[in-house]
């Protein structure tokens, strides 16, 4: 499967996720929804984000230029709100998958998903 057909089949088909995509550990967007663009330096900040997440934890991210409040921070995901809307970012092994949701869908209707597919990747070596 193309790395788009897990944007538009895995996340955005779910119909809990609004917007997605899938960026490399080493930086760059390997697919993405359409007009869903996260700039480099944001990409940077998400994948610096794992090794340092006080810095996510005192300063938030963006995504495609929108801020989000950061809720917590591990070595595997992150989570964001922006006021009724937020975020899911996982990593996988060479990968991070962002996804966003808008209300009335919840985090606890999207992080299912996110982390389900990441969970796949994980245990097919990506």
């Amino acid at each position: 499967m193309s790395w788009q057909a897990y944007v538009d089949n895995n996340l955005v088909g779910s119909g809990k996720v609004q917007k997605a995509a899938i960026i490399g550990l080493q930086g760059g967007v390997w697919a993405a929804s359409p007009g869903y663009n996260i700039s480099a330096a944001e990409q940077t900040a998400i994948i610096n984000g794992y090794s340092n997440p006080g810095s996510l934890q005192a300063s938030g991210f963006r995504l495609a230029d929108q801020k989000f409040f950061t809720l917590q921070a591990n070595e595997r995901s992150i989570y964001g709100k922006k006021q009724a809307d937020g975020a899911v970012i996982v990593k996988t092994k060479q990968a991070i998958l962002v996804a966003e949701y808008a209300s009335p869908i919840q985090a606890a209707e999207t992080t299912p998903v996110v982390e389900g597919l990441a969970d796949y990747l994980i245990g097919v070596g990506y």
